[in-house]
């Protein structure tokens, strides 16, 4: 075999290119830290802005269910004076005057 040809030369150059996607997909795989285009890294800094995210959709989540229940009770009161007899319901009028 002889090193001094361009085969060799081409052959370490594919060679270290798949040796980088492997290790780049490895990486990404496991959650490290990739070094993007320009040099910089592309992490994990995303996972902080999902969980802070997260975070707020819980507490209007919360929010909004109580919200919900209290919109049950009222529409349970105006089913509850919808249906009643209305001499029931002019009865308690009348008592409460």
């Amino acid at each position: 075999m002889s090193f001094a040809g361009p085969d060799f030369v081409l052959a370490i150059i594919a060679m270290s290119f798949i040796a980088w996607v492997i290790t780049t997909a490895i990486r990404a795989k496991h959650g490290y830290p990739i070094e993007n285009e320009w040099g910089g890294m592309v992490g994990k800094d995303g996972e902080l802005d999902l969980k802070r995210q997260n975070e707020l959709l819980e507490r209007e989540n919360e929010m909004l269910r109580g919200k919900v229940g209290r919109l049950e009770e009222r529409m349970s009161v105006l089913e509850r004076i919808a249906t009643d007899a209305p001499a029931k319901l002019t009865a308690q009028i009348e008592n409460l005057r």
